[in-house]
């Protein structure tokens, strides 16, 4: 990687005001509590808080556990890895890894990354509001907080970037999310940009309805939410659903946990034969 690269990582990243965030983290946490505690007891819970944060927590680009270049898709499309959070205090842990994406075209580029930046600054705050919360106040949690991304899809003209976030708290819950880029032409793939019309959003969650019912029959250990009658029934994926295309062309339709099915389901997944889809594709450049 060239200097020039990593000074500009660096300025990006280290203008990110993490103490200010901290500050206002402690003032969130103080307010939303309504346990009464003296001003001196206050007071120096919360430099010992500050303390730890000072102490504990990397968010130094130039120092940071890794900046990796992941293989180069076709040369056309880099993505990067900073780690740039990290705290390990006792019970509250958290890692979040912040994925860079690097192309030609600057301004997919910006939104992609922005949005990265502001999804980690967001999971970093809500860790360390209620980190603080539980120290000010003396209670004893437990926190673990681990985010990352891998890539879902490498081929000559795609690239699935898949990010995580898995948050135990006694038990563990992951939510993941994914981005599709078409490499060669260099623009995001949504779900709506593949067909014609809305019509897909039915096609699609009729196909998904009849394999849900599919698996429970034939496995008893499955359960997926299909009664009208409940109010966390399935009944449509959403216009914008998660989801990516697989190495293989296919469609591939994502559930977070809690989503359709259980916890103990984890989060489930669809694969969507093109043949299904066929109707309504806007064309067969992507889903074969």
């Amino acid at each position: 990687m060239s200097r020039h690269k990593l000074e500009r990582l660096k300025e990006q990243y280290n203008h990110i005001p993490i103490p200010e965030e901290l500050d206002m983290s402690i003032q969130r946490a103080l307010k939303q509590s309504k346990a009464r505690k003296t001003s001196f007891r206050l007071a120096m819970a919360v430099a010992v808080v500050l303390m730890i944060f000072t102490t504990t927590v990397n968010i130094n680009p130039a120092i940071a556990k890794s900046l990796v270049e992941i293989p180069v898709v076709g040369n056309i499309v880099k993505v990067l890895t900073v780690t740039e959070y990290k705290v390990d205090e006792g019970n509250y842990q958290v890692t979040i890894d912040i994925p860079e994406v690097e192309m030609d075209n600057k301004q997919l580029e910006k939104g992609l990354n922005d949005k990265y930046i502001a999804e980690s600054r967001e999971l970093y705050e809500n860790f360390m509001a209620e980190m603080v919360a539980e120290k000010v106040f003396d209670r004893e949690g437990h926190l673990q907080v681990e985010s990352g991304f891998e890539i879902i899809t490498e081929t000559k003209q795609l690239l699935s970037i898949g990010r995580y976030v898995e948050e135990t708290r006694g038990s563990s819950m992951v939510t993941k999310s994914y981005d599709t880029i078409d490499k060669e032409k260099q623009l995001l793939i949504t779900l709506p940009s593949l067909f014609k019309d809305d019509s897909y959003i039915h096609i699609i969650s009729e196909y998904i309805r009849q394999q849900m019912h599919e698996q429970m029959k034939k496995d008893s250990t499955k359960i997926y939410w299909l009664d009208s009658s409940e109010p966390d029934a399935f009944t449509n994926i959403n216009k914008e659903q998660n989801f990516y295309i697989n190495k293989d062309h296919q469609l591939v339709i994502a559930f977070n946990e809690y989503e359709v099915a259980p916890g103990y389901m984890g989060a489930v997944e669809f694969i969507i034969p093109t043949k299904q889809l066929q109707s309504v594709l806007v064309s067969n450049e992507y889903l074969k």
